[in-house]
């Protein structure tokens, strides 16, 4: 405890007393005795921003993961179909120039794997590039450039509003301009990109390779995707009446859900009696457009969470953080002030899941002077209910031969009439 009434590490007490001649080894115990500078304020505020960057970090690691996947599903595929015709020629009575060609094939394909695993590497190695300039920068975060770095993350946020948003052109200009493309998942968002523009000009190829490409991850975490889209492909087969190409499709691509998705095929197959034209409302329903739209939600949805995405924009994540705060039920009152954001619509649309902030001091504010009521400015209670400031009451009075009027049900009384409300 007497450390804290050292000036700079030293006690001058001490210092009086002692002779001038230093011991090699008092340095070392100054040295050791000085206090460690306290923490910085802005400690708090930066640990809990970094609580909010699991996103930052997961992304590039999951694209990391998948592009080794990738990689070394393609090394098995080509190993396996080489080893396999080197078995062949070796069991085979090729003749000498069959056996020539027959090994200048296999050679080839060895020559494309190598180039494939070069590709596959530089991808490696970009991804790795990428999580350790994400590491860098959160390290480098601190409270002597704090301000700059909040300047990167606001635009880190911005890129990511703007690509959830479909503004693709404008995310990559503003990465590039602040120098943050490692700092961003861009290149995750053009793969997104082409899903769900094909999925918009009603085409569930792209989808599907998608799904394939992500199987077991998406069987892991129990994905319907691949199904609504094999449902939608029936569907735009019933709907240009190619009704026995939509059955061989159906026994191909829908039986094997049979097990677990019965209800939901049942409903579809009847489409081939009920047709596109129907009246039926339960049918009627699967030949609207707007079916496009939920198979375009449920992809991003499902991408969201293969990379470990927050399903709202991180912009918005961070607006009701801030408008949690704020929320009151006078801010959608008509006489709210401007300086208040919750007095723009768009505001509150945002913050319309959220609940009100709790207030654990209660203030009463007069209806008509809009200043605070309290023992110099006690509350008066009219009788119907309503409750005023004493100050707006006797100037009314005074206005009007002591006759007050209420504001808001236009109802008159004596200014005797009134009650004293105490706040407890």
């Amino acid at each position: 405890m007497e450390m804290d009434s050292l000036s700079n590490g030293n006690n001058t007490t001490a210092t009086a007393s002692t002779p001038a001649t230093v011991s090699p080894d008092s340095s070392a115990a100054t040295a050791r005795a000085t206090p460690t500078p306290p923490p910085s304020s802005t400690g708090p505020q930066l640990t809990e921003a970094l609580k909010l960057e699991h996103q930052f970090l997961r992304v590039p690691f999951e694209h990391y993961k998948k592009t080794i996947r990738a990689n070394h599903r393609a090394v098995e595929k080509e190993v396996s179909a080489v080893i396999s015709g080197v078995t062949d020629a070796a069991s085979a009575d090729f003749s000498p120039d069959d056996a020539v060609n027959h090994l200048n094939s296999l050679v080839s394909r060895l020559q494309g794997l190598k180039r494939k695993l070069e590709e596959g590497s530089r991808a490696e190695n970009l991804q790795a590039q990428k999580c350790r300039a994400r590491l860098d920068h959160l390290e480098s975060a601190d409270g002597e450039n704090l301000s700059e770095w909040n300047s990167t993350r606001l635009k880190r946020i911005l890129v990511d509003y703007m690509l959830r948003m479909s503004y693709y052109d404008t995310a990559v200009k503003l990465a590039e301009c602040s120098n943050i493309q490692d700092l961003v998942d861009i290149d995750v968002f053009q793969e997104a990109k082409k899903v769900i523009e094909a999925l918009q000009n009603k085409d569930v190829a792209p989808a599907l390779a998608w799904c394939a490409d992500n199987k077991s991850r998406l069987k892991k975490s129990k994905s319907k995707l691949e199904f609504q889209l094999r449902l939608q492909e029936f569907i735009e087969l019933v709907r240009a009446e190619n009704n026995m190409r939509a059955i061989t499709y159906a026994r191909k691509y829908l039986a094997p859900w049979g097990a677990t998705h019965m209800k939901e095929l049942q409903r579809v197959l009847a489409t081939l009696a009920f047709k596109r034209d129907t009246e039926c409302a339960t049918y009627k329903v699967l030949f609207e457009a707007k079916q496009w739209d939920f198979l375009v939600d449920q992809f991003k949805q499902e991408f969201c969470k293969l990379y470990g995405m927050t399903m709202e924009p991180l912009l918005n994540i961070y607006l009701q953080a801030g408008l949690s705060a704020l929320k009151t039920p006078y801010c959608y009152k008509d006489d709210c002030t401007k300086e208040d954001p919750l007095s723009q619509e768009a505001f509150r649309t945002i913050a319309m899941p959220l609940p009100y902030s709790k207030q654990h001091h209660s203030k009463l504010v007069c209806y008509i002077t809009k200043e605070l009521m309290d023992t110099e400015n006690p509350p008066q209670v009219l009788p119907n209910g309503y409750v005023y400031s004493t100050k707006a009451l006797e100037e009314m009075a005074k206005k009007n031969d002591g006759r007050i009027t209420c504001p808001r049900t236009g109802s008159e009384y004596n200014y005797t009439e009134l009650v004293k409300a105490y706040i407890s």
